[in-house]
């Protein structure tokens, strides 16, 4: 009887084994290479520190032709607090992939790198982390200006921009707001463009805003333009 018990014992541990090796484990790996990466959407994005960009960051593999490949490996990096959900994958069937980018835990500029091909092809995307500050100043601007400095209008709001003459600058232009002071750009807020020679259709906002909110929405103007705001006499390292 023991004897029996033994082999029957044996024989299920063979078969269990047989069953384990008859189906090989799925592929992981990618099945295509790219030659470049573009990017689809979710650069030049805005959030506070340490929270998610409102959209996910998505970018392209693409053969030498241009054509989309399905299939091939994406990964993502970036600057010490970063965070990616998921860090990487296989693009889908139109050689898209997608992560979800958490802005680090302080404030600026900060890159985000895709790669592919064993990481031999490389994509820079820029996007921009909020500090207290800015992030109040971005709060004023949807609720104070954003109607006729941005152009995009969005269900909650129509832009104005188009019905003004001269169009104001959107708050990323900064070609143009780069040139203006620190002082100037305060100064024009408080008491409207007219006070510095400026459109008179930009209205005066010291009597609505405290001092404390118009700094504060001076540095969000600052932390968004687009090339990026460097303040005279300050040296800047490069990347």
């Amino acid at each position: 009887m023991k004897a029996r018990a033994i082999l029957l014992i044996l024989a299920l541990g063979m078969s269990g084994c047989a069953r384990k090796t008859a189906t090989p484990p799925a592929s992981t790996g990618a099945s295509a290479v790219g030659a470049a990466l573009v990017s689809v959407s979710g650069d030049k994005q805005v959030a506070r520190i340490g929270t998610a960009l409102d959209q996910p960051v998505v970018v392209q593999v693409n053969d030498a032709q241009g054509t989309a490949v399905q299939g091939a490996s994406v990964s993502f990096s970036g600057e010490p607090g970063v965070k990616f959900d998921p860090g990487g994958g296989l693009t889908d069937a139109s050689g898209q992939f997608a992560s979800q980018v958490s802005a680090p835990g302080m404030s600026g500029r900060f890159l985000v790198v895709a790669a592919t091909n064993g990481g031999k092809v490389q994509l820079t995307i820029d996007e921009i982390a909020l500090g207290y500050e800015e992030t109040l100043g971005r709060q004023l601007n949807a609720q104070y200006c954003a109607r006729c400095h941005d152009p995009e209008s969005t269900p909650d709001r129509v832009s104005n921009m188009d019905n003004l003459d001269p169009k104001p600058h959107a708050f990323t232009e900064g070609e143009a707001l780069n040139k203006i002071s620190d002082a100037d750009l305060i100064a024009i807020i408080s008491h409207g463009g007219a006070a510095l020679n400026k459109s008179a259709s930009m209205p005066p906002f010291g009597y609505t805003l405290s001092k404390t909110d118009i700094q504060a929405l001076s540095s969000y103007i600052r932390a968004v333009c687009d090339p990026p705001y460097r303040a005279p006499g300050r040296v800047y390292a490069s990347r």
